[in-house]
């Protein structure tokens, strides 16, 4: 499928893989509205992007750990497009450790405010620009720690603590949204192999040699579940663990 009428932000996509979704989204002829904590890391995805022959993108700074940021960030957007079809929640910072002594106070911190109250805050000020969209989709890479009793990520109780926080939102999002026309649509991936899809050696190590969950599967799950037709509510993807 096609996304030539689509407009999609992207959150945290200065690298890793928002940056592969952004430019996915791109190819596929969407216009892409992507962010990144710092602005020059948002533009230097935006110029690559540009550089393969898509010029709809833009970029723009979003601490997801600043209120103020993510208001701004929303508002800029808002200042450039009259509505938004697809917002990917997919910010969230990683912290590893399994021992809840190992990082300081402000890791916690950061970690808790990007992944749950960032994502909250950028549903709540994306939210007048989707409910403009004739088909508005709000995408959520949560996690497989986000899950009851999942317990085989060595990531620190912090971002199990996150997740949890995401998974618990847009579960009740989704009730509180379907009957406006929005779809939330959460991914629960465990711990997945996340090199770039897009670099022209990814193919050199096949996946059954690892047999583990890659970022691009993770990408057309995204672009499958946001091409259905409108009476086609995918909720949830989870993920066997390797």
């Amino acid at each position: 499928m096609r996304f030539d009428n689509h407009r999609v932000v992207v959150t945290a996509a200065g690298r890793d893989f928002g940056r592969t979704l952004a430019i996915r989204f791109a190819e596929l002829g969407a216009e892409v509205l992507l962010s990144a904590r710092s602005l020059a890391a948002a533009e230097r995805v935006r110029d690559e992007i540009r550089g393969r022959g898509h010029q709809r993108v833009h970029a723009y700074a979003c601490d997801l750990t600043d209120p103020a940021s993510i208001r701004d960030f929303a508002s800029g957007v808002a200042q450039r497009v009259d509505r938004v079809d697809i917002l990917i929640n997919n910010g969230s910072r990683y912290l590893d450790g399994p021992d809840l002594r190992s990082v300081s106070d402000d890791d916690v911190v950061d970690t808790i405010a990007s992944g749950a109250t960032g994502t909250i805050l950028a549903v709540k000020h994306f939210l007048p620009l989707l409910l403009s969209s004739d088909k508005p989709d709000v995408v959520t890479m949560v996690s497989a720690c986000g899950t009851a009793g999942h317990h085989r990520s060595d990531a620190h109780d912090a971002f199990y603590a996150a997740k949890s926080a995401q998974a618990g939102f847009t579960e009740i999002l989704s009730r509180r949204l379907r009957p406006q026309g929005v779809r939330v649509i959460s991914l629960y991936p465990p711990d997945f192999d996340n090199s770039d899809p897009l670099s022209p050696d990814w193919t050199s190590t096949p996946r059954e040699a690892t047999n583990a969950l890659t970022a691009q599967s993770l990408v057309e799950c995204i672009l499958f579940a946001v091409a259905q037709q409108r009476d086609c509510f995918i909720k949830s993807f989870h993920f066997e663990q390797a």
